[in-house]
């Protein structure tokens, strides 16, 4: 089954940080990470992947592009700086062509890699290689259309979104709630959107679906870490609607939400967009953070 790339298979995690309390969300901390592993004693630089496979879909917002977390783990017996270059297959482009570090023996280190799709791209599978001096680690790119991801029953996988504004203090953008990814991580760095109007309510976050589509399920996912729990920092109140013969409909409503995940049933219809209409969140001097909205 094809899946959209999850984070790196090994230790290797992003680390971020989250919007504060006040006014200004906080920007994020690097991406690239060098964490202790286990050394095999062979000597080798070995490069590592996420996910045997990235699928990246076509047509898609050009701020979210396809992820997948790389990285290379050093077995060699002293301490040395580490390369890893990073080749892609044309017209397809990544984030970065290296991956350098300096790694003790038994250490990793990891990092993302976007693969951005250019207007134009054919259907089909590309090559991207990651090459150490040891070894080439080859994971295919599947470019496909977003009709056909295997979106397991996600209506709002890689849809637009359009968002009543987008905080430009930090990486928030409003596509980053349909890429498939509910992890509260990588917030304030791709992942997760946080409007511009502190205080000021409501607030909309739109996905269309493509045409009409039998709906009766939103799954909303808002801010939640250990540091920036969502009974503090998250979206308290909101309302579900849905977009039916080009009318806003409200088919659910939650309020009180302290929780990261909120499940909204309502009786099917048959609709072409869903929207969110924000209402109030659990901080006094707050935002609207969503990190991912799922139709069913």
């Amino acid at each position: 089954m094809r899946v959209l790339a999850a984070a790196l298979a090994v230790a290797a995690t992003v680390t971020t940080t989250a919007a504060a309390h006040d006014p200004e969300p906080s920007p994020p901390a690097a991406s690239v990470k060098v964490e202790a592993g286990v050394s095999k004693g062979t000597g080798r630089l070995t490069p590592v992947a996420g996910a045997a496979e990235l699928v990246a879909p076509l047509g898609v917002d050009p701020a979210c592009p396809a992820k997948l977390r790389i990285g290379m783990r050093s077995d060699a017996r002293k301490a040395a700086y580490a390369t890893m270059r990073v080749e892609l297959d044309p017209p397809l482009t990544a984030s970065r062509a290296m991956l350098t570090s300096y790694l003790p023996p038994g250490y990793q280190v990891g990092a993302n890699l976007l693969v951005a799709v250019p207007p134009g791209t054919q259907q089909g599978t590309y090559g991207l290689r990651l090459r150490t001096p040891d070894r080439t680690l080859e994971v295919p790119v599947e470019v496909v259309p977003v009709d056909g991801l295997d979106n397991g029953g996600n209506l709002a996988l890689r849809r637009p979104v359009t968002a009543s504004s987008q905080h430009v203090n930090a990486n928030y953008p409003p596509c980053s709630v349909a890429d498939g990814d509910r992890s509260s991580n990588g917030w304030a760095g791709g992942n997760g959107w946080n409007d511009a109007t502190a205080r000021a309510w409501p607030d909309t976050l739109a996905i269309a679906l493509g045409g009409a589509r039998q709906v009766s399920r939103v799954d909303l996912f808002t801010l939640d870490t250990e540091r920036y729990p969502a009974s503090r920092y998250g979206l308290r109140d909101w309302d579900v609607q849905a977009q039916v013969a080009g009318q806003w409909q409200t088919v659910a409503q939650v309020r009180g939400n302290t929780a990261g995940t909120a499940r909204s049933d309502f009786a099917p219809v048959s609709a072409d967009a869903v929207r969110i209409v924000a209402l109030a969140s659990n901080g006094a001097n707050d935002y609207t953070r969503v990190i991912e909205v799922e139709v069913r």
